[in-house]
C-alpha cells in the first residue's frame, strides 16, 4: 500500500451552487439520452459519479468544520448554507436515481453498476419528494440546536469547567461519592435545559411524522428503515433479534452487576456505580495524547503491515481530531473526502479508557473506507450503518493482543471490562432502538408520556437499574444524552447487530488471531457492494437475525468472565 502525502489542510472542496449543480445534472442527462453504447452509458455514469463525490465531500468538510468548532459564525453559516441546499441537492440525484430505475436498459445498467446500488436507490427514492423539502431543512435546524445545546455545557466541578466529555473521566472515578456528585453535575446540565430538550425532540417527532405522511407512509418507522437503507430485514426481524437479546443476554447482564457489587462491597449497584467494575477503579491510558498516538503506531505496526502503513498515513496527513475543546461538538465519529480517497477521525478524549476505546472504533471506520476507496461507485464507498459498525467494532476486539501498550499491568483488567461492557451494551441498545418505535409509534404522546415509554424500556432491558437520588435519570429523561435518538433515528441498533458480528470476530480471534484478521481485512475490502447479511455471511459469520446467533458468544462470554 503505497502511502500518500495528502495533508488535511490541504483538502479544499468549492462550496456549490444550487445554479451550477443543476447545470451539471442537465449535461448528465443530456450524455445519457445520447449514449448508444455501454461505453458512453459507462462516460456519462462516470461524470454523475464524479460530481457526487465532490457534493459528498463538501458535505463532510463542511459537518466536520461545525463540529470542531460549534462557536465559529463561519463554519454554523457554511453548515446552515448546506443544510438549507441539501434537499434541494437530493432532489436532483433522486431524480437521477429515479430515471436509472426506471430505465428500459435498466438491465445493461445494473450489469455496470451492480445490483446492489439498484436496491439502494429503490429505498432512497420512496425517502423523498420535494413536497418535504421545507421540512427537511427544518429537521437539520433542530437538530444543529440540539448538538450545539450539548457542545455549549459548562459544568464547574472539582475546580475545573469542563463539557460533556470533559465530566466522563469523573463519573468514572474510583472513589463513589466523586462519581455521584458528577452524575449529579452532569444531570444538573440536562435539568436546566429540560424545556428546550422536551421541545426539540417533540418538535423533530412531530416533523419527522408529517414528512412520513406526505410520503404515504402511516408513520415514521416505515419511512425511518428506508432512509437506513435497510433492504435485506425488516421490523419485525429487529423486534425477533431484541427479544432474543433480552431471552439470552439480559441474563448475563444481571451476573455482571452481581459481580460488580461483590467486587465494590456494595448491597446494590446504583447507576454511578454502572461505569467501574472494581474498587480499583477502571485502568486509565498511561500516558497523554501524544504518548497514545506513539503507542497506536507500535500497535498497528504490529499487528499488520496494511494497519499499520494507514495509521501511519492518517497520523502525518493530520486526519485525526482527538483532544477535547471548549465550543467542540461530542461524541466521535468517522468521515471521509471520496475526493481525495481519505478518511477522518473525530472524538473527544477525557483520560479513561474510552479513548482506547472510541479510537479503536472509529479507526475501524477509517480502516475499511481506506480499503474500499477504489471501489467505482460512491454507494459502495461505505456500507449500509450496521455493516459498517461491523468493522468498527470488530476492530476494537482485535485489538486486545496489543492492551499492555495502553494500559500495562492493567491490559487484563481492561479485556474483562471491554467485554463485560459489550454485554451489558447489547440491551441497552436494544431499549434505545425499543423506544424509537413506541415513540414514532405514538407521535402525538407528551414529554412526560416519552419518558414513561422510557421507563418501560428500562424496566424490559435494563431491570438492575437504580438511579438512588439522581431525579432528572430516575423520571424517565436518561435517553436525552443520546445523540442518535435526536439526530439519527433507528441508527442506534445498528451497533448492537454489529456487536454480535464483532464479538464473534473475538471468538475467532482467540483461537487464531492471523486468520480472524485476514477475514476482517477482507471485509473491509467489500465495502458495501453487498447488503448486511450477505456481508456478515461472506465473512463467515452468522447473522444475528438467526435463532440462537447470541448463543455461543453469551456462552463464551460467560466463561471468560468467570460467570
Amino acid at each position: 500500500m503505497s502511502p500518500t502525502t495528502i495533508n488535511f489542510a490541504d483538502i479544499k472542496v468549492e462550496t456549490p451552487t444550487i445554479e451550477q449543480v443543476t447545470a451539471e445534472y442537465k449535461n448528465i442527462n443530456n450524455a445519457l439520452d445520447r449514449a448508444k453504447t455501454k461505453v458512453e452509458k459507462q462516460e456519462a455514469l462516470q461524470q454523475w459519479e464524479n460530481l457526487r463525490r465532490r457534493l459528498d465531500s463538501w458535505s463532510a468538510l463542511t459537518s466536520l468544520h461545525f463540529s470542531q468548532d460549534t462557536t465559529n459564525q463561519a463554519y454554523k453559516q457554511a453548515q446552515e448554507y448546506r443544510d438549507k441546499i441539501q434537499p434541494k441537492l437530493t432532489a436532483l440525484e433522486v431524480a437521477m436515481k429515479r430515471r436509472l430505475l426506471n430505465s428500459p436498459d435498466k438491465a445493461e445498467l445494473e450489469s455496470i453498476l451492480g445490483k446492489q446500488a439498484f436496491s439502494l436507490w429503490s429505498a432512497d427514492v420512496t425517502t423523498f419528494e420535494s413536497v418535504i423539502e421545507a421540512d427537511l431543512v427544518e429537521e437539520s435546524k433542530l437538530v444543529n440546536q440540539y448538538v450545539q445545546l450539548l457542545a455549549s455545557a459548562k459544568i464547574e466541578f472539582q475546580g475545573e469547567t469542563v463539557n460533556l466529555s470533559g465530566i466522563r473521566k469523573y463519573t468514572q472515578d474510583s472513589d463513589r461519592n466523586i462519581r455521584y456528585q458528577a452524575e449529579k453535575a452532569r444531570w444538573n446540565f440536562f435539568s436546566q435545559h429540560q424545556s428546550q430538550l422536551d421541545s426539540i425532540y417533540d418538535r423533530l417527532v412531530k416533523l419527522r411524522q408529517k414528512m412520513a405522511q406526505k410520503l404515504g407512509y402511516d408513520n415514521y418507522i416505515g419511512l425511518g428503515y428506508k432512509r437506513m437503507q435497510r433492504i435485506d430485514y425488516t421490523e419485525a426481524d429487529v423486534e425477533s433479534y431484541r427479544n432474543e437479546v433480552v431471552n439470552t443476554v439480559v441474563p448475563l447482564a444481571q451476573k455482571i452487576i452481581a459481580q460488580k457489587a461483590q467486587k465494590l462491597n456494595l448491597d446494590r449497584v446504583n447507576f454511578w456505580d454502572e461505569s467501574v467494575f472494581d474498587l480499583q477503579g477502571n485502568p486509565k491510558p498511561q500516558g497523554d495524547h501524544d504518548w497514545m498516538l506513539k503507542q497506536a503506531q507500535q500497535m498497528f505496526d504490529a499487528m499488520h503491515p496494511e494497519l499499520g502503513s494507514f495509521f501511519k498515513m492518517m497520523a502525518e496527513g493530520n486526519l485525526i481530531d482527538l483532544k477535547t475543546r471548549a465550543g467542540k461538538a461530542g461524541g466521535g465519529f468517522c468521515t471521509s473526502f471520496p475526493t481525495e480517497g481519505v478518511p477522518y477521525i473525530f472524538a473527544n478524549f477525557n483520560d479513561t479508557k474510552s479513548d482506547v476505546e472510541v479510537f479503536t472504533h472509529e479507526m475501524g471506520h477509517a480502516f475499511q473506507a481506506w480499503q474500499s476507496r477504489n471501489l467505482p461507485l460512491i454507494d459502495y464507498l461505505w456500507p449500509t450503518l450496521e455493516s459498517c459498525e461491523i468493522h468498527s467494532m470488530s476492530l476494537e476486539f482485535l485489538t486486545w493482543s496489543q492492551m499492555e501498550k495502553f494500559f500495562g499491568k492493567d491490559a487484563d483488567r481492561f479485556r474483562e471490562i471491554h467485554l463485560a461492557e459489550s454485554i451489558l451494551f447489547l440491551p441497552y441498545g436494544c431499549a434505545v432502538d425499543h423506544f424509537q418505535h413506541l415513540v414514532y409509534a405514538n407521535p402525538q404522546a407528551t414529554p412526560q408520556e416519552r419518558n414513561q415509554m422510557w421507563q418501560q424500556m428500562e424496566a424490559r432491558y435494563l431491570p438492575w437499574r437504580q438511579y438512588g437520588d439522581l431525579a432528572y435519570p430516575s423520571q424517565g429523561g436518561l435517553w436525552q444524552e443520546k445523540q442518535h435518538i435526536y439526530c439519527s433515528p433507528f441508527y442506534y441498533i445498528d451497533y448492537t447487530l454489529a456487536l454480535c458480528c464483532a464479538m464473534q470476530f473475538w471468538v475467532k480471534a482467540e483461537s487464531n488471531f492471523a486468520h480472524a484478521l485476514a477475514e476482517y481485512i477482507a471485509l473491509c475490502q467489500r465495502g458495501g457492494k453487498a447488503p448486511f447479511q450477505e456481508l456478515v455471511s461472506s465473512a463467515n459469520l452468522v447473522s444475528p437475525f438467526k435463532s440462537g446467533s447470541l448463543a455461543d458468544v453469551v456462552d463464551k462470554a460467560q466463561q471468560f468472565l468467570k460467570l
